[in-house]
């Protein structure tokens, strides 16, 4: 009877050695986006861009201003989520600083929910176009603004939004696709000549 308990403890010791169980890591999903195909969008307007043709459509909205005024919304079913470009002319140097001061505090105002916001100068001295690119980190509204400008007589600010409750995780994979949208527009921009 000793034996048999001993080789039972033996036995038990035996097969309860072996890995300890370790849990599997989390998941996310591979979200793949189709690769960017642009062409120039040119609607008798006072500039043209390139566009994703991924975009399902693009709005015009009129704006109620003192000056030519207007806004497109170039929406993306599929990732949820809209760059909305706003137009304005200039009108003097003192809209243009106006222009400017309403662009940089639209952005700071996401300061209360972003984890950063950095800045990238962006200038074309041959299309004479010139502004700013912010991306801002974290769960704020908006992932990406930016405006550019002629300082003359063009005014361009552009914002993207997603259909959802911001959540940085989640939306990050989308965002970095359209930033890259957003990016091609401020590099395309070229004004239409005044006369």
């Amino acid at each position: 009877m000793k034996n048999t308990i001993v080789l039972l403890i033996v036995f038990i010791t035996l097969a309860s050695c072996g890995n300890d169980p370790v849990p599997k890591p989390n998941a996310y999903l591979r979200l793949e986006y189709p690769q960017a195909e642009y062409d120039v969008y040119n609607k008798n307007l006072p500039f043209t861009f390139d566009r994703n043709l991924q975009s399902d459509t693009i709005r015009f909205k009129p704006l109620k201003d003192d000056v030519e005024s207007f806004g497109l919304n170039i929406e993306y079913k599929k990732l949820k989520g809209t760059i909305y470009l706003t137009y304005k002319a200039i009108d003097g140097e003192a809209r243009l600083i106006q222009y400017l001061k309403n662009a940089q505090n639209f952005t700071q105002e996401h300061t209360k929910k972003a984890d950063a916001i950095s800045e990238d100068l962006w200038e074309n001295p041959e299309n004479n176009v010139y502004g700013m690119f912010y991306e801002v980190g974290g769960n704020a509204a908006s992932q990406s603004q930016f405006y550019v400008t002629d300082s003359v007589n063009h005014f361009l600010t552009g914002s993207l939004y997603f259909y959802a409750k911001p959540n940085y995780d989640s939306i990050l994979p989308a965002a970095n696709y359209l930033q890259k949208d957003i990016k091609r527009i401020m590099e395309s921009v070229q004004w239409e000549q005044n006369n």
